[in-house]
């Protein structure tokens, strides 16, 4: 198998110089927007791309000096009075983050719910949109196109886009639309989708081309000075080397040196985790970067760039989208943007002046629409307002102010709903009908903190008078202090004030003050079984198959029902069952170990010696209620009708020896057989016919075949009742009190004929 670097270079290495493209006017942008050298944006993609893209476990993420750090870099410069006491801070905060990667704090950004998380890939888009719509028309005030809400200068991108209305420049017009439609059908058109030339890198050449054509035809329309690409011009061994700062290690005398790699690392490495989170989401693989090694990576680079004058850097969204987009597999793309970006600053400063700032506005524009889809907010909408509403917020307040506060603000906003949850609806509870009387069944949540303490003790305040009440921890890992002390206290304290029982089950051994005791009976004894009625019984098993379809079984501990039914039996119920494996009657009508007497015979026929297990379950072991139960679909059903209609006996179809004591018992059931059976539909609805009047034959075998059983129903001891299982839904349907039992005549035999195929698909 070839190893992915090698498999997907082609499309790394495209999606390198995509990324490339869009990352060179950013690094500059943001750098201006810090107050910091030019180059030391630069200095800052270059370690991004290389040395971060070499060690970080990310596929898809691409590091950079980012705009959410503008506002602290320019804020810490003034504090600490000059850029070179700054790199001190920056190298820090890279010391700082490789402690905190090896320390294993990367799981913090697991708790950032997913709204927010799609709310800063929207809040991103969206500031994509507002900041590179001037570019597209020319208006360059913010030349580097920086990423960040407010500006230096004050502005904002609608404030921009007011002023782009008033200074549009026809060529950048030109070669925005031009590109976007150009980007627009590279994404549709299949034969340029499938092209292994990216649609990004067309449309830089594209722009690059159109804007010699209009300085050829020396048209009004060419794209000069700040509507291009500025990069600092180092055509010289002496000059490059000047782009290049170091640190002032005197400021670590300075206090406030240390607050503010402090403050440098904590922003970097919370906006790294963010990202990082929001890139795998888009990443259409699907693959998980790892947290701590994404930190360690960080910090590294950070050291590196602090060491040589470059900027703080995180991952960075609109980077990391633009990869994605273009295609990029593995982390090869992110090194050699990095490449590209040395290569650039040393060899080709002049061409990349060349590029229209309008060709890479487009790019960012589409990139833009993809992060803020409507597709996105249709999703979020239907996820209703617990999922929307943080989303939302989320976006207005990073476009409002930056990303780090509008995260933050996000999340508060996901937490107030995640309490209001809690507090409505932290815990599971489900009312159980057992079969001395009902017990409120309160299931712990996996991970249970002081969160859930108003809403678990409001339940169980709420518990009336004489209740009893199950606290259920068998799925719950952890259990803050607080809630221990909170049902330690009720169940020693209030349950008792109130006459409220509580049993407690499923505690872990650390929890020695809440250990495992059930005070309820689940289990049939003798006492409970002679003071239920047959009536009582049949509503038991209909309320348990109620619970069954809807996967809600009763909680009962199977370790300690075997250990109680040891001394004998009462079963409350005599089942009569087909064989068929998906007809399990315990488990349909939801009831534990010594509750039925369960009689299982392929057709449910009432044969003798299936007769003698009913009269021990009534006579002996004391059921209340008999209940004969067919199902559809039945397999037993099935090949008595089509042995039926074929005129054959069960040894000759299929070499069974002993399967037509079983069929010939269902074919008395067959009143009139059809002659063919055609469609399927109509063979499964006349099997599922007779598979009824089949429990009803049964029944009125047992009421009149057995003397025993028919005098207890006459009596009033006992009942007797069909039912018909539903195998699709679940279902148990008692047939109607009013449907009384039929005796049906046993089919013709018929001769047996010679030399057939046995019919395999219903053996068994």
């Amino acid at each position: 198998m070839p190893d992915p670097l090698v498999k997907h270079l082609g499309r790394d290495l495209t999606a390198g110089v995509v990324v490339y493209l869009v990352a060179l006017p950013l690094c500059l942008g943001i750098a201006l927007a810090s107050g910091a050298p030019l180059a030391s944006g630069l200095i800052a993609g270059i370690v991004g791309g290389i040395v971060v893209g070499a060690i970080s476990g990310s596929h898809t993420s691409v590091a950079g000096p980012a705009a959410g750090l503008a506002a602290v870099v320019a804020a810490q410069i003034a504090d600490l009075g000059s850029f070179s006491a700054f790199l001190v801070a920056v190298v820090l905060s890279g010391v700082i983050q490789i402690g905190l990667g090896m320390a294993r704090a990367g799981f913090i950004a697991a708790f950032c719910p997913a709204s927010v998380i799609k709310g800063l890939l929207a809040a991103i888009g969206v500031i994509i949109i507002l900041k590179q719509i001037p570019h597209l028309v020319g208006h360059d005030a913010d030349a580097e196109g920086e990423m960040a809400f407010h500006q230096p200068d004050g502005e904002n991108p609608f404030s921009e886009l007011i002023a782009a209305a008033s200074h549009i420049q026809p060529g950048a017009l030109w070669i925005g639309l031009t590109s976007i439609l150009i980007l627009w059908a590279w994404a549709r058109v299949q034969f340029l989708k499938k092209s292994p030339l990216p649609g990004q890198l067309v449309v830089v050449l594209y722009g690059i081309g159109i804007n010699y054509l209009f300085r050829f035809l020396n048209s009004p329309w060419e794209i000069r000075g700040d509507h291009l690409v500025q990069v600092p011009v180092a055509d010289t061994p002496e000059t490059a080397a000047k782009l290049l700062a170091f640190p002032d290690w005197s400021i670590l005398s300075n206090p406030a040196v240390y607050l503010g790699a402090f403050t440098l690392a904590m922003i970097a490495s919370l906006e790294t985790l963010l990202n990082i989170d929001a890139v795998d989401q888009i990443d259409p693989e699907q693959r998980v970067s790892p947290p701590n090694r994404e930190l360690v990576a960080q910090g590294i680079g950070n050291v590196v760039a602090g060491m040589i004058g470059g900027m703080p850097m995180t991952s960075v969204i609109i980077r990391s989208s633009v990869n994605i987009n273009a295609g990029g597999k593995t982390k090869l793309s992110a090194v050699f943007h990095g490449i590209l970006l040395l290569g650039s600053v040393l060899f080709i400063p002049g061409f990349i002046n060349s590029i229209p700032l309008a060709a890479l506005a487009a790019i960012l524009f589409i990139t833009g629409i993809k992060l803020a889809s409507p597709a996105l907010f249709r999703q979020m909408w239907a996820g209703g307002q617990g999922q929307f509403l943080p989303f939302v917020t989320t976006i207005v307040m990073i476009v409002m102010t930056d990303l780090l506060i509008g995260v933050l603000i996000g999340l508060a906003v996901a937490t107030l709903f995640i309490l209001r949850n809690n507090f409505r609806r932290p815990l599971r509870r489900f009312m159980e009908r057992h079969v001395h009387g009902d017990v409120l069944r309160v299931e712990l949540a996996n991970q249970v903190s002081f969160f859930h303490r108003p809403s678990l003790s409001k339940t169980l305040h709420d518990v009336p008078r004489g209740g009893h009440v199950l606290i259920d921890a068998r799925n719950t890992d952890f259990i803050d202090a607080d809630i221990l002390d909170l049902l330690h206290d009720f169940r020693t304290v209030t349950a008792p004030a109130h006459g409220v029982q509580v049993s407690v089950v499923g505690f872990k051994d650390e929890y020695a003050q809440l250990a495992d005791e059930i005070k309820f009976v689940d289990y049939s004894t003798r006492e409970l079984q002679q003071a239920l009625t047959p009536q009582k019984v049949l509503d038991m098993l209909h309320e348990g198959n109620e619970r069954f379809r809807k996967g809600e079984p009763i909680a009962r501990n199977l370790r300690r029902q075997p250990d109680a039914t040891v001394p004998g039996q009462a079963p409350l119920a005599v089942v009569l069952s087909c064989s068929d494996s998906r007809t399990p009657a315990e488990h349909i009508f939801d009831v534990g170990v010594g509750d039925i007497l369960s009689v299982r015979i392929a057709g449910n026929v009432a044969h003798d010696k299936v007769l003698g297990s009913i009269e021990y379950g009534c006579r002996v072991a004391g059921a209340k209620l008999i209940v004969v139960m067919g199902h559809t679909g039945s397999g037993a059903v099935s090949v008595a009708v089509d042995l039926s209609v074929r005129g054959e006996t069960a040894k000759q179809a299929m070499e069974c020896d002993h399967l037509d004591a079983l069929v010939d018992e269902i074919k008395r059931s067959i009143t009139e057989p059809p002659e063919t059976l055609e469609h399927e539909a109509d063979r499964r609805n006349f099997i599922d016919q007779v598979a009824e009047r089949n429990v009803l034959r049964s029944i009125d075998v047992i009421r009149s075949q057995s003397t025993a059983i028919g005098e207890l129903i006459r009596t009033g001891a006992i009942d007797i009742a069909g039912a018909m299982y539903d195998v699709n839904s679940g279902e148990v349907r008692f047939l109607p009190p009013s449907e009384k039992a039929i005796t049906l005549s046993p089919s013709p035999k018929t001769d047996e004929p010679d030399n057939l195929e046995p019919d395999r698909k219903h053996a068994g």
